[in-house]
């Protein structure tokens, strides 16, 4: 299933992606929210490509781990964490696909991070690892931007991290992908390969994020766990385009501008 949310005149709907016979993939509205359990499959169809696509949802919160790829642990002048390093950026920084980032005028260097993002599908609360995997609704991709030059001047990572426009998610939401088996994480700008990761390098893998989160906080439906970038982090500019690419999940576009 891909669940993606659009923009109607009367407001935000969530969909599921479909391939009825010989018409290509279109949008099939829901009748209600994704985490009802009445949730029904409505017959108003669209073509995709008419379809403005939303973020895929707007969540309570936004749990990021930094740190979880060695090799980018290492690009920053560290060792990789002992244990998973939890930061947090607020649901106002989440846009969505074709969404524009914008960069502050506080920031004279700000930067891509490609990332998966799991979504949980039901409230949880102190799961073990072998429960977290039922509680994901299912991933999407994700672009951890961040304001590197204020990230070392504050000595923490809230106002870096936590801009309007910071959280890029989309373009939906696919429960069809096993990270856990080694999927690609990939971001380019304009075109050009900037990172390139796989899963299986994970420090933590995501079963264990979602554990570790739950044992000091309570994740509700639809809060988003960024599971962190791999190596090649670098510098966006306004006038160029990225591309957060997770294999078997889909491409992640937006255009960047100066914030005025």
């Amino acid at each position: 299933m891909r669940l993606v949310r659009v923009a109607r005149p009367s407001g935000p709907a969530f969909g599921i992606v479909t391939e009825p016979p010989g018409k290509g993939e279109h949008v099939a509205l829901l009748d209600g929210h994704p985490f009802d359990e009445d949730l029904a499959v409505t017959d108003q169809l669209a073509p995709i490509d008419q379809v403005p696509l939303l973020a895929p949802i707007i969540p309570s919160k936004v749990l990021c781990v930094g740190k979880n790829y060695p090799e980018h642990a290492r690009e920053m002048g560290t060792e990789p964490p002992s244990e998973p390093l939890i930061f947090l950026k607020p649901a106002t920084s989440v846009i969505g696909p074709g969404d524009t980032i914008r960069l502050p005028q506080l920031s004279d260097e700000v930067h891509h991070e490609a990332e998966v993002a799991a979504v949980i599908g039901r409230l949880t609360r102190k799961v073990s690892v072998e429960e977290a995997e039922g509680a994901i609704l299912g991933y999407t991709c994700a672009n951890d931007v961040t304001a590197r030059d204020l990230q070392r001047r504050d000595g923490q990572w809230t106002r870096a991290k936590g801009f309007d426009t910071f959280c890029p998610l989309g373009p939906w939401i696919t429960s069809e992908v096993d990270p856990g088996a080694g999927i690609t994480v990939r971001a380019r700008v304009d075109g050009e390969v900037r990172q390139e990761g796989s899963t299986a390098d994970l420090m933590f893998p995501i079963p264990e994020l979602v554990a570790y989160c739950s044992a000091f906080t309570t994740l509700l439906p639809g809060d988003v766990i960024l599971t962190g970038t791999p190596a090649g982090v670098g510098p966006i500019t306004a006038g160029q385009t990225v591309d957060v690419e997770v294999a078997g999940v889909g491409t992640l576009s937006n255009p960047v501008e100066a914030d005025v």
